[in-house]
Formats: C-alpha cells, structure tokens, sequence
C-alpha cells in the first residue's frame, strides 16, 4: 500500500520515522510531506495513494475525484467537517478519525477560560503592566455558577466534571438522552441559555447546527454571563455575537475557533469585541494530547492495513 501523511502531526520526527520503518518493515510505502493547501499540490501528492493521512488540514475534494487507488482517509482530528464527506461515500473511501485525543485538553482550556472570564483576568492583566490596580475589577468565583453545556459528547462531558468539582450546577443540551452524573438536568437549548451564567459549547458543525448560536439565541442569555467556544466556529453567527458584546448583550466570551482557521484578518469583528479572550486554535495542542493523538492515527492505519476499521466516521 502506497501511505501518504499531507501535514505535520506535531510530534517529533522520531516518532515519524518510526511509523515509516514499521510501515516499510511490512512492504508499505510511506511518504510525509509538509502542509500545502493547494488542491493542485495536494492532487499530485496523492494520485498514487491508497491511503492518505492529514490532521486539520482541508481536503481538497479534487483529491477525491483525481486518486483512484484512494481506500482510506486517516483523520487526526475529532472533527471532519474539513474532509469532502459526500464525495468520500460515494466512492467507498473509508474514513477514520482521532476521537478522543484531545477530550482532557480541550475541557481543561475551557475551565481557565471561565475562571478567566469570572476572575477579569484579561482586564487585571492590562492594568498589572501599566502599573494598575484591581480597584473596580473585583471577580466571581467558578463555585456556585451554573453552566450550561451544549452537546454532551465525550469533551461536554468531561467538561461538565470537571464543572462539578469546582462547584457548578451544569445544564446540558443534547439530541440524544444524556446519562452522566456529571450533569444535573438535560434541558432544551432555550432554557439552557436563558439560565446559564456560562454557556460552553461541544457539538459538531454540522448543516443542523451551522449558526445555531445566533442573534436570537444570543438575546436569551443573561446579561451577566459568557459564551465560551472550543468546538468549531460555524456554530456562531460571529457578527452576531460580536454585535453582543459591544453592546453588552453579554458580558464577555472566550473563543480558540472562528469562522475561518487562523491566522485571522485584522479586521475580523471578534478580535475587537470587548471583554474577549481569543485564541488561535490551541484547545487540542498539548504535548501529551499529540502524542496519544499520533498512537491514535496509526493505531487506526495498522487496523485498517489489517482489515479492521477503528474509529469509523
């Protein structure tokens, strides 16, 4: 089989070449290349594969019409809206992802950035290097909040444990029955977040919740409370929330996506709304959340080498 990695995984190359050795050990072929999002450039890299592997890179779909002896698409990432879904069904290519990689980091990131948001963190931080003071910018402790987790999968979940040990009472909304003791009531989306004082949201972009968080949406939440997004940045309206909060509709978010994948333009309306903590994408990136999300990606390889698939989308 003729294997080809189209981006880096963010581990060291011992670990790459490792893989590659076993690979060729087992009379594969095993090409890594440097992210390229030209769909030509991805075309001519993958023309001869059968099996191609990539993090959160967009997949040309043209790769999919253009690779004939394509079987297999190794995903390392949770979410695969980046992936031609539709196109890749059509011809039978299989398609695995990393679920679970990143579960503790991303809950992890998104307990700081409520305690963040509660604490003025941003605020005190300014004031700290310009020889300021804390004088008006007293904040609210996590323990006692309720938060309100939007998809309960296996990140809202961790999440929402992490919530209870510091004291919350959590919310979820979900499509399917929630059992976990983690969360004290499933509740529609509108009472969700007509009674959070933090909303985080967990869900997949998908046609169902492309936009879900809106202007609508918006106007149900407290004015005291945040909006926290670590899952994909489809899943607001970003002009929406961004005309939010300078109009103190709410009183702050934390954002790691956007609409697009950084590097954001310099004019994008939520990188200048007030009270906003935002960052490029890190929810996933930790050493550790890496490592296990490469022996996750090959560990999918080999099984489907072996005619097993694991992690099937």
């Amino acid at each position: 089989m003729r294997i080809v990695l189209l981006e880096s995984l963010g581990v060291s190359e011992r670990v790459i070449e490792k893989h590659a050795q076993k690979l060729e050990n087992m009379g594969h072929s095993f090409t890594a290349y440097e992210k390229n999002t030209d769909p030509a450039v991805q075309v001519e890299r993958c023309r001869n594969a059968d099996a191609v592997m990539l993090a959160n890179m967009p997949l040309s779909e043209a790769v999919i019409d253009k690779a004939e002896h394509l079987k297999f698409i190794d995903v390392a990432f949770t979410g695969v809206d980046h992936i031609p879904m539709e196109a890749a069904r059509k011809k039978g290519i299989a398609v695995s992802n990393a679920s679970g990689y990143a579960t503790q980091a991303v809950a992890e990131l998104c307990v700081s950035f409520m305690i963040q948001l509660l604490r003025n963190v941003n605020k005190t931080e300014k004031r700290c290097r310009t020889g300021g003071t804390k004088d008006g910018l007293i904040g609210n402790l996590l323990c006692g909040k309720t938060v309100g987790i939007v998809g309960a999968g296996a990140i809202g979940k961790r999440t929402a444990a992490l919530c209870k040990a510091f004291g919350c009472t959590v919310l979820a909304y979900n499509r399917s029955k929630i059992t976990d003791a983690s969360v004290d009531r499933q509740v529609s989306l509108e009472e969700l977040l007509s009674s959070a004082d933090i909303v985080s949201l967990h869900c997949p972009l998908t046609a169902e919740t492309k936009g879900m968080i809106g202007k609508e949406q918006l106007a149900l939440m407290k004015k005291t409370a945040f909006l926290i997004n670590t899952a994909r940045g489809g899943v607001v309206d970003q002009d929406a929330l961004a005309a939010a909060l300078s109009d103190g509709q709410i009183a702050g978010a934390a954002l790691d996506v956007f609409d697009k994948e950084p590097p954001l333009p310099e004019d994008h309306p939520l990188l200048h709304a007030p009270n906003t903590i935002v960052t490029p994408h890190i929810g996933f990136a930790s050493v550790e959340s890496l490592e296990q999300r490469a022996d996750i990606v090959f560990e999918n390889l080999y099984s489907w080498l072996e005619g097993r698939q694991l992690n099937a989308v």
